[in-house]
Protein backbone atom coordinates (compact mmCIF):
# COMPACT_ATOMS: atom_id res chain seq x y z
CA UNK A 1 0.00 0.00 0.00
CA UNK A 2 1.24 3.26 -0.56
CA UNK A 3 0.02 6.82 0.48
CA UNK A 4 -1.67 7.79 -2.82
CA UNK A 5 -3.57 4.95 -2.20
CA UNK A 6 -5.10 5.92 1.36
CA UNK A 7 -8.85 6.36 1.58
CA UNK A 8 -10.91 6.60 4.47
CA UNK A 9 -13.49 4.17 5.54
CA UNK A 10 -16.59 3.59 3.88
CA UNK A 11 -18.89 5.18 5.08
CA UNK A 12 -16.82 7.70 7.53
CA UNK A 13 -16.87 10.67 5.74
CA UNK A 14 -20.00 12.38 5.36
CA UNK A 15 -21.21 14.95 3.24
CA UNK A 16 -22.36 17.85 5.04
CA UNK A 17 -26.33 19.42 4.03
CA UNK A 18 -25.75 22.04 1.97
CA UNK A 19 -29.18 23.97 2.54
CA UNK A 20 -30.83 26.91 0.28
CA UNK A 21 -29.67 25.70 -3.03
CA UNK A 22 -32.91 25.99 -5.02
CA UNK A 23 -36.49 24.95 -3.90
CA UNK A 24 -35.51 20.62 -5.59
CA UNK A 25 -33.08 20.43 -2.94
CA UNK A 26 -35.87 20.58 -0.29
CA UNK A 27 -34.04 22.58 1.84
CA UNK A 28 -33.86 25.48 -0.54
CA UNK A 29 -35.55 29.25 0.01
CA UNK A 30 -35.95 29.44 3.81
CA UNK A 31 -32.85 26.47 4.44
CA UNK A 32 -34.84 25.01 6.94
CA UNK A 33 -35.12 27.94 8.88
CA UNK A 34 -38.82 28.63 8.26
CA UNK A 35 -40.24 32.26 8.17
CA UNK A 36 -39.55 35.61 10.04
CA UNK A 37 -38.12 35.72 13.09
CA UNK A 38 -34.94 36.35 15.05
CA UNK A 39 -33.84 32.62 14.57
CA UNK A 40 -34.03 33.00 10.44
CA UNK A 41 -31.54 36.03 10.55
CA UNK A 42 -28.02 35.36 9.58
CA UNK A 43 -25.78 35.75 12.67
CA UNK A 44 -28.28 34.65 15.18
CA UNK A 45 -26.75 32.61 17.85
CA UNK A 46 -28.69 31.60 20.83
CA UNK A 47 -25.88 29.72 23.25
CA UNK A 48 -26.95 27.51 26.20
CA UNK A 49 -29.96 28.87 28.47
CA UNK A 50 -30.83 31.78 25.69
CA UNK A 51 -34.79 32.38 26.60
CA UNK A 52 -35.72 34.33 23.51
CA UNK A 53 -34.19 37.93 24.77
CA UNK A 54 -35.52 37.84 28.27
CA UNK A 55 -33.06 37.68 31.09
CA UNK A 56 -31.91 33.89 31.24
CA UNK A 57 -33.35 31.42 34.24
CA UNK A 58 -29.88 31.80 36.01
CA UNK A 59 -29.65 34.91 36.33
CA UNK A 60 -33.31 35.43 37.46
CA UNK A 61 -32.73 32.93 40.40
CA UNK A 62 -31.66 34.22 43.47
CA UNK A 63 -27.65 33.71 44.46
CA UNK A 64 -27.59 31.62 47.96
CA UNK A 65 -24.95 30.07 50.50
CA UNK A 66 -21.76 30.29 49.67
CA UNK A 67 -19.03 30.14 46.79
CA UNK A 68 -15.34 29.14 47.86
CA UNK A 69 -12.97 29.21 44.84
CA UNK A 70 -10.98 26.16 46.08
CA UNK A 71 -8.50 24.30 43.92
CA UNK A 72 -9.50 20.21 43.95
CA UNK A 73 -7.63 18.26 45.73
CA UNK A 74 -5.31 15.36 43.90
CA UNK A 75 -6.29 12.26 45.68
CA UNK A 76 -4.23 9.50 46.53
CA UNK A 77 -5.72 6.43 48.38
CA UNK A 78 -3.27 4.05 50.54
CA UNK A 79 -3.19 1.16 48.23
CA UNK A 80 -0.78 3.40 46.16
CA UNK A 81 1.23 3.84 48.34
CA UNK A 82 2.36 0.12 48.30
CA UNK A 83 4.84 1.01 45.49
CA UNK A 84 7.14 2.84 48.39
CA UNK A 85 9.92 0.95 50.34
CA UNK A 86 9.97 0.98 53.77
CA UNK A 87 10.90 4.50 56.12
CA UNK A 88 10.26 6.41 52.58
CA UNK A 89 9.46 9.72 52.68
CA UNK A 90 6.39 10.86 50.80
CA UNK A 91 5.52 14.21 49.43
CA UNK A 92 4.52 15.88 46.62
CA UNK A 93 7.42 16.10 44.61
CA UNK A 94 7.47 11.94 45.02
CA UNK A 95 4.42 11.40 44.37
CA UNK A 96 4.41 12.93 41.24
CA UNK A 97 7.91 11.57 40.29
CA UNK A 98 5.58 8.14 41.00
CA UNK A 99 3.29 9.47 38.34
CA UNK A 100 0.41 9.04 41.10
CA UNK A 101 -0.34 12.58 40.61
CA UNK A 102 -1.07 15.23 37.75
CA UNK A 103 0.76 18.27 39.44
CA UNK A 104 3.06 18.83 42.30
CA UNK A 105 2.65 22.31 42.83
CA UNK A 106 -1.61 21.31 43.47
CA UNK A 107 -2.93 20.35 46.88
CA UNK A 108 -2.70 16.42 47.39
CA UNK A 109 -5.50 14.88 49.99
CA UNK A 110 -4.51 11.27 51.33
CA UNK A 111 -7.54 9.15 51.43
CA UNK A 112 -8.19 5.88 53.27
CA UNK A 113 -8.98 3.30 50.20
CA UNK A 114 -7.12 -0.02 50.70
CA UNK A 115 -5.17 -1.92 52.72
CA UNK A 116 -1.43 -0.33 53.64
CA UNK A 117 1.28 -3.29 53.33
CA UNK A 118 4.59 -0.77 54.16
CA UNK A 119 5.85 0.28 57.00
CA UNK A 120 7.39 3.29 58.70
CA UNK A 121 6.29 5.44 56.05
CA UNK A 122 6.50 9.52 56.18
CA UNK A 123 3.95 11.38 54.53
CA UNK A 124 3.76 14.67 53.93
CA UNK A 125 0.48 16.20 52.20
CA UNK A 126 -1.85 18.70 52.43
CA UNK A 127 -4.88 16.98 53.84
CA UNK A 128 -5.34 13.54 54.80
CA UNK A 129 -8.70 11.53 55.65
CA UNK A 130 -8.90 10.23 59.63
CA UNK A 131 -9.16 6.36 58.42
CA UNK A 132 -5.51 7.42 56.19
CA UNK A 133 -3.77 8.70 59.17
CA UNK A 134 -5.16 6.25 61.97
CA UNK A 135 -3.63 3.46 58.77
CA UNK A 136 -0.22 5.55 58.30
CA UNK A 137 -0.08 5.50 62.34
CA UNK A 138 -0.47 1.71 62.73
CA UNK A 139 1.82 0.55 60.80
CA UNK A 140 4.25 2.48 62.23
CA UNK A 141 4.42 5.52 60.07
CA UNK A 142 3.67 9.00 60.40
CA UNK A 143 1.58 12.18 58.66
CA UNK A 144 1.69 15.61 58.20
CA UNK A 145 -0.73 17.91 56.80
CA UNK A 146 -0.77 21.37 56.03
CA UNK A 147 -4.43 22.01 55.98
CA UNK A 148 -5.31 23.61 59.10
CA UNK A 149 -8.96 22.87 58.49
CA UNK A 150 -8.59 19.15 57.14
CA UNK A 151 -5.78 17.93 59.65
CA UNK A 152 -6.71 14.90 60.51
CA UNK A 153 -3.59 13.27 61.17
CA UNK A 154 -3.29 15.65 64.35
CA UNK A 155 -7.12 14.55 66.03
CA UNK A 156 -5.95 11.19 65.06
CA UNK A 157 -3.03 11.36 67.05
CA UNK A 158 -4.61 12.91 70.12
CA UNK A 159 -7.04 10.05 70.36
CA UNK A 160 -4.67 7.32 70.96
Amino acid sequence: MKLNELKPARGSKKQRRRVGRGLGSGRGKTAGRGQKGQKSRSGFSGGAGWEGGRSRLVMRLPKRGFNRDREPYQIVNLDALNGFAEGDRIDADVLKAKGLIGKADRPVKLLGDGELEVKKLTVEVDAVSRAAAEAVQAAGGSVTARDDVHDAAEAAAEES
